[in-house]
């Protein structure tokens, strides 16, 4: 089911977000409902159980009269709750960047499910969330379900440029608690001057890269593939919330 529907969103995505509401579409809700500048200071924007789009957004914005963050609900184009919150959207309660926005939750959708194809996972349904990251670049962290609405998977998405940064249990029969597979989890072998003793690489991985090492060796061909085509297909998804906000 999931395959035909990714082929739909890569040719249609822009009839399908017509038909569903999206991210930007909520966004652009908030805009009317506060002011149009309330975009620009958006924490956090979060969407649960969407087949593929949720059916309520949860926004996250700075409310700089009062010095807190005020939470907003959208459901089918309309506002249905608009209230003081305390929580926070961002690891550093950092606002989002919506200049480098270039991906729409049904773009995030497209990217997502065609790397839980790649992976050979079966999901039900797709909950968003859109924040900023440790570097202060929105991203998209898109967690799937199984039909009993348990968490299978996790993929985070550069909303900037589409690049698939992060996976948490895909590939390889690889579970949530198993292994986090990242840019960053492989580092250079070891160079050994003449005459030190070699030691085995299942030596090294214990000793340098822990236990779980190995295991992220024998994925990462399999990550910078769907990395790969992650980027081809952010090409015909792209969508700039800077362009759709001031069309």
């Amino acid at each position: 089911m999931w395959k035909t529907l990714i082929a739909l969103l890569v040719c249609t995505a822009p009839a399908l977000a017509q038909e569903q509401f999206t991210a930007y579409d909520a966004l652009r809700v908030v805009g009317v409902h506060v002011n149009r500048d309330a975009v620009n200071h958006v924490v956090s924007l979060t969407g649960t159980h969407g087949t593929p789009q949720p059916q309520t957004w949860r926004i996250l914005i700075e409310d700089r009269g009062r010095g807190g963050i005020r939470e907003i609900q959208v459901r089918n184009g309309q506002v249905v709750s608009d209230k003081p919150s305390s929580g926070a959207g961002s690891a550093e309660g950092a606002t989002i960047n919506t200049s480098k926005l270039n991906l729409d939750s049904s773009g995030a959708f497209a990217v997502a499910s065609h790397t839980a194809d790649r992976s050979a996972m079966r999901f039900d349904s797709a909950s968003y969330t859109l924040r900023t990251n440790e570097h202060g670049e929105p991203t998209w962290v898109v967690t799937l379900h199984d039909q009993s609405g348990r968490p299978v998977g996790t993929i985070h998405i550069g909303a900037n440029r589409g690049t698939v940064t992060r996976t948490e249990g895909m590939f390889a029969g690889a579970t949530m608690q198993d292994v986090v597979t990242d840019q960053q989890v492989v580092r250079e072998p070891r160079h050994h001057e003449e005459g030190e003793e070699q030691v085995t690489d299942e030596e090294q991985n214990d000793d340098e890269h822990g236990p779980l090492y190995g295991v992220r060796q024998r994925l990462r061909p399999y990550f910078e593939r769907a990395q790969d085509e992650a980027s081809g297909m952010f090409d015909r998804v792209r969508r700039s919330f800077s362009d759709y906000i001031n069309r």
